[in-house]
């Protein structure tokens, strides 16, 4: 599979929680800090070591594998990367079916979306 090993960045759960501050308190339980976000703007994102969640109140109904190209667990910008739009060709080159497309004709951030076998969600989100 070596040739196969598509770089997709940082990896994260998002959450739909129905309490963000309950949420929030459940998961500094388990050892989760505050790492981004705002409660204010009804998200957080929460990081244990290289794990990361973000918990979001109101803002979709399924939780969601979320991948950012371009970033490592911390966020930090990495100096290569696979653009979202070359992962979506690699995707759609091997029948992978869309529920959103990032557009092909522009540079810089992006985002799609397909749904696996069982219908879940995964997001590849790049922010640069």
């Amino acid at each position: 599979m070596g040739d196969r090993l598509m770089n997709l960045g940082a990896f994260s759960v998002s959450l739909a929680v129905k309490d963000l501050a309950a949420s929030r308190e459940f998961y500094e339980k388990l050892g989760f800090e505050q790492f981004g976000g705002d409660a204010e703007h009804n998200y957080l994102i929460m990081k244990n070591g290289d794990h990361i969640i973000g918990l979001f109140q109101g803002m979709f109904e399924d939780n969601i594998l979320t991948f950012n190209p371009g970033w490592d667990q911390n966020c930090n910008e990495l100096d290569t990367f696979t653009d979202v739009r070359d992962l979506q060709k690699q995707l759609r080159d091997q029948g992978v079916e869309f529920a959103t497309e990032a557009d092909e004709s522009t540079a810089g951030p992006g985002s799609f979306v397909v749904i696996d076998p069982d219908g879940n969600a995964i997001l590849i989100d790049q922010h640069r």
